[in-house]
């Protein structure tokens, strides 16, 4: 990919921004990002970081309820927010006419949100039932995100339930939103990025018009979510009421993900030797040769790559028959994972899982708006939004040597192993 022409520049509140102009189609899109994440949630309120994406689209001092989506529908566009370990973004996309609708509409919220205690409920209800749906009444809901850190980690930024316990939500007050929002919803707290048909000039200008006199309020320090590795394996349990099948979740600290980039790249293309298409080690393995799973996965990042800082982590999740046991499937992933550290995949292996996932990265930042949310993602976090186009670049020049140092540190007495048995099941 191309690395694009970008303008960054920061305004007197601190508010970053990030304009990457493309006239190739008449579209927009605008994203914010905000240095918050469910990882920096305050103890205790679990879920917050997530409720509170919900609270901002509630309306504003200047908008009423739901106007939000009235403005940005009925200019044929559409929105969404979602929130992740370390950041919480926001986004539109529209006709590249209503720009400056979409402009206004990301700083009305960013200036002062709705909060109302007839919001609070209402939206602590929403939560509640979404967390029904995606976890308490799906079959293996909340696996492994959910139910993987508390096994692998101790602290509770990195182990604890970021969708949130029901207690939790419902203690929720007015004044903890409004601590929430002063300490991380600042424009110094956060990147815009605005990408698609415009030109420089006059984006700039109405972003200074309406993110300008959005007033500054200091940047929060962000604490080190640092914490040892483990010393041992660490094993947990889960009964999944609505589970047809047994399953395994296996976690390994990785590379940090900011200050080592091309180790947290190498566990990448690792995670694809293992178990990207028919060809990978343990699909032919425990799937085709032995078999012993129906159902396999291995990858960096409990939600995907480069959503969180350090710590982060690597997973290999197996679904399997009642009758192969926990051991036989960990014995296999060791093994396998042996064969790499001692032999390195040769060049086949690697390049065709370096040129899957180049192809992959070209295909997702085809789209303007995952271009949109990768430049805004990367500048926040590694504060370089120009780095999304040089990955698939950075990841080829990843060697078989790479590889096999990233399979050798996968260590059996670090790493936490977490088993999901269905309810009456063995």
């Amino acid at each position: 990919m191309a690395v694009p022409e970008l303008t960054r520049f920061t305004l007197d509140n601190g508010l970053r921004v990030v304009l990457a102009p493309d006239d190739t189609a008449p579209v927009v899109a605008v994203s914010v990002h905000y240095d918050v994440g469910f990882r920096s949630e305050p103890e205790g309120r679990t879920g917050f970081a997530h409720l509170f994406e919900h609270l901002m689209f509630q309306g504003s001092e200047s908008l009423e309820k739901l106007a939000h989506f009235r403005h940005v529908q009925s200019s044929g566009g559409s929105f969404n927010g979602s929130t992740h370990p370390d950041y919480t973004d926001y986004y539109e996309v529209l006709p590249a006419a209503a720009l400056e609708r979409a402009l206004f509409l990301e700083a009305d919220r960013m200036r002062a949100p709705k909060l109302t205690q007839e919001n609070l409920a209402n939206q602590i209800d929403v939560v509640k039932e979404e967390i029904r749906l995606n976890v308490l009444n799906r079959p293996y809901g909340g696996f492994p995100w959910i139910l993987l850190p508390p096994v692998l980690y101790s602290t509770f930024p990195n182990a604890h339930n970021g969708y949130g316990g029901f207690e939790d939500l419902e203690q929720a007050t007015l004044d903890d939103c409004a601590a929430f929002f002063d300490t991380y919803y600042a424009p110094s707290n956060a990147v815009l990025t605005v990408a698609g048909d415009f030109t420089v000039d006059r984006a700039r200008e109405l972003i200074e018009k309406h993110f300008g006199d959005v007033q500054f309020r200091p940047r929060p320090e962000r604490p080190s979510f640092f914490e040892p590795h483990p010393v041992g394996e660490l094993r947990g349990e889960h009964t999944d009421p609505h589970a047809p099948l047994p399953a395994l979740g296996v976690g390994y600290r990785m590379p940090d993900p900011i200050n080592d980039l091309d180790g947290y790249l190498a566990n990448l293309v690792l995670a694809g030797v293992l178990t990207d298409g028919d060809g990978s080690r343990l699909q032919q393995r425990l799937v085709h040769r032995e078999p012993l799973v129906v159902d396999l996965n291995a990858g960096a990042g409990l939600f995907g790559p480069f959503e969180a800082r350090d710590p982060d982590t690597f997973t290999v999740t197996a679904i399997h028959p009642p009758d192969v046991s926990t051991e036989r499937v960990l014995g296999a992933l060791d093994e396998e994972l042996e064969k790499l550290a001692s032999t390195p995949p040769d060049a086949q292996e690697l390049t065709r899982v370096t040129a899957r996932w180049a192809a992959g990265l070209h295909q997702e930042h085809d789209q303007l708006l995952s271009r949109t949310l990768g430049f805004g993602s990367f500048e926040l976090l590694y504060s370089d939004a120009a780095l999304v186009s040089t990955l698939a670049d950075r990841m080829a020049a990843i060697t078989a040597e790479d590889v096999s140092a990233a399979a050798k540190a996968l260590r059996p007495d670090s790493r936490a192993v977490l088993v999901v048995k269905p309810e009456g099941g063995k």
